[in-house]
């Protein structure tokens, strides 16, 4: 688990680092960090559509996982989260901020990729951290920008990625025969294409309720399975 508790750590000391830089900002310097974190969510998440090798997989994996997150609602319960921690430390006169779109965007960032997952199988398989370590240098960055750009909600991701990897770890004995490279490509296809939603709502050219399509991220590789039985059979 050494490999998880670093990349946690880095994102709170991202997150911190990325607070106090923004205290100094002006607010046109803010908004042009903003921007920038928008482009580059952007091209994240195109770049990572390349691992898609059924486009089939993913249309299923996104209608299907909408009709599910529309149901459960999923975004309006990451918003009140979201208001909850906000309320716990927010000063009277202090600006509102989006904490609930900073924990989705950074959550997203941080465990939508194939490193996650990858990384999280060695670690638990083989006790190597290696691609771990490499990817919470990369975290720290990315949470020292998001929070500079986004607020205080980019550390509530911290707990998200304890949870999520740490869970990988501890079931990678288990999920190690059904995570081959084909679902977990599908997988990290379907968290690029919502990470590219994101990017488009941080550059407020749409208003997308990215939470509400995170199911999509366990359909993707779940059809995966499912074609690949049935291809096998006929």
């Amino acid at each position: 688990m050494i490999g998880v508790l670093v990349n946690t750590l880095t994102v709170i000391a991202g997150s911190l680092l990325g607070l106090l830089f923004r205290k100094g900002l002006p607010e046109k310097l803010t908004n042009g960090v903003m921007t920038a974190i928008g482009l580059c969510t952007v091209f994240i998440g195109v770049t990572g559509l390349s691992d898609c090798q059924n486009p089939l997989i993913m249309i299923l994996a996104m209608v299907l996982g909408a009709v599910l997150g529309f149901l459960l609602d999923l975004d309006r319960g990451l918003t009140r989260l979201g208001q909850w921690a906000e309320g716990l430390g927010k000063k009277p006169g202090r600006e509102k901020g989006g904490v609930a779109e900073a924990f989705v965007t950074a959550s997203l960032l941080f465990c939508a990729g194939a490193m996650t997952v990858v990384g999280s199988l060695e670690a638990g398989l083989t006790g190597d951290h290696t691609t771990l370590f490499t990817k919470s240098l990369l975290d720290l960055i990315s949470s020292m920008m998001l929070a500079a750009g986004l607020g205080g909600g980019v550390m509530l991701a911290a707990a998200f990625v304890l949870v999520f990897q740490g869970g990988l770890v501890l079931l990678s004995g288990l999920l190690q025969p059904v995570l081959t490279s084909g679902a977990i490509g599908e997988m990290s296809a379907a968290g690029s294409l919502l990470i590219l939603a994101l990017g488009l709502n941080l550059l407020r050219i749409t208003r997308i309720k990215v939470a509400n399509y995170l199911p999509a991220i366990i359909l993707a590789p779940a059809f995966w399975w499912l074609f690949d039985f049935l291809s096998s059979k006929f």
